[in-house]
């Protein structure tokens, strides 16, 4: 995961230091343990994991220590394997951060399909105690770690027995700077607007979590240049919470009759959004679904459902159809069926894209190889 720099200075816990002359003493970023290691390094051993993340989150409690721990993990092992200790976690008001690192189903293809998570923040949504989010930019990871802090320490907060789980992936990706009038309200709360529409045209929306949002930003390139068609891009930071505001408010409309009703944050966001909604992310298309009965216009997913397919991250991609192209068709078919571009246009760009050959992928090297 990249968190070799950390060794020389936040050092590896070992109660009785280290008692061997490491192989790579004389590199810079060289393994060092330590009894004030800030590290906890339990090898492949989740539940042993899992139990460090709940001592240190519960240190607050059985030791007047506030301490805030980050548990990294492959994000197919974490939920899947120990979810009944994140259960239990949450029953002792753990409090801290859970980083499911190479997510995605068609991300980290190189080693196995049981690597290949398309479902954990589908098993995270279970746990009541647990944040998910599947942010896809740095700047956004920024504005929710610090909101994470704010529920869980700050002197504000009602609701602090709280364990934010962030799914990032290994794939390297161009990382935009902070825009100047970012909706930070829509980072937190799990859907902002990223990239406009730069034409005048047949309308659609697309929403794009994670990994995915670059294929998104593409897919807006193409209908464009080739189709001549308008589509707004937004950044889904989170399916689950945008469903968990859901339904808090159909909860609340239920018990209070006669009053009216607040509008979910996702319908309101989309208020003005016209045209067909097409819905992408790197997981299961149960997990974008979750907002369906939110969303007030036409609403189609596209996702990995199944196992993991054993090819490159481009192959893959074209083989689940959660590319770019199968973006760029899906929306076309939307419009189409609307009366709002051509009745054959869906048909055309599914033979000129060879939709249906996963060799003809290209989607998965804007950032290299990783």
């Amino acid at each position: 995961f990249g968190m070799d720099a950390f060794f020389p200075t936040a050092k590896i816990y070992n109660p009785k230091g280290q008692n061997y002359l490491s192989v790579d003493r004389d590199l810079v970023l060289a393994y060092k343990e330590s009894p004030a290691g800030q590290l906890i390094h339990p090898g492949i051993n989740e539940a042993g994991a899992v139990a460090a993340f709940t001592a240190a989150g519960t240190a607050y409690a059985t030791h007047g220590v506030p301490l805030v721990p980050v548990y990294v993990f492959y994000s197919m092992f974490g939920f899947q394997r120990t979810g009944d200790a994140f259960w239990a976690a949450a029953d002792q008001m753990t409090r801290g951060f859970i980083i499911g690192a190479t997510a995605g189903r068609t991300t980290l293809t190189g080693e196995g399909l049981q690597h290949a998570d398309g479902h954990s923040p589908l098993l995270a949504s279970t746990n009541p105690a647990v944040v998910t989010y599947d942010p896809a930019y740095g700047y956004e990871m920024g504005h929710i770690i610090r909101d994470g802090l704010e529920r869980m320490y700050g002197p504000d907060s009602t609701d602090k027995n709280l364990m934010y789980y962030l799914t990032v992936y290994n794939e390297p990706i161009v990382q935009p700077a902070e825009p100047d009038e970012l909706d930070v309200e829509g980072v937190i709360k799990g859907i902002y607007l990223l990239a406009p529409a730069k034409i005048d045209g047949p309308r659609t929306q697309i929403l794009a979590s994670g990994v995915s949002v670059p294929w998104a930003i593409e897919a807006q390139r193409i209908l464009a240049e080739d189709w001549s068609v308008s589509a707004d891009v937004w950044s889904v930071t989170s399916w689950n919470e945008l469903r968990r505001d859901g339904l808090a408010a159909e909860e609340e409309a239920f018990l209070n009759p006669g009053e009216p009703a607040r509008v979910p944050f996702i319908t309101q966001q989309l208020e003005g959004a016209t045209g067909p909604v097409v819905a992408v992310s790197d997981y299961m298309k149960a997990v974008p679904d979750q907002i369906r009965q939110f969303v007030p216009n036409e609403f189609a997913t596209l996702g990995a459902d199944g196992f993991g397919f054993s090819d490159t991250r481009a192959a893959a991609r074209r083989y689940f159809k959660n590319d770019t192209h199968s973006i760029v068709v899906k929306a076309l078919q939307m419009l189409a069926a609307r009366g709002e571009v051509e009745e054959g246009a869906p048909s055309y760009a599914l033979d000129r894209y060879k939709l249906l050959d996963v060799n003809a992928g290209t989607t998965g090297g804007a950032g290299g190889d990783a």
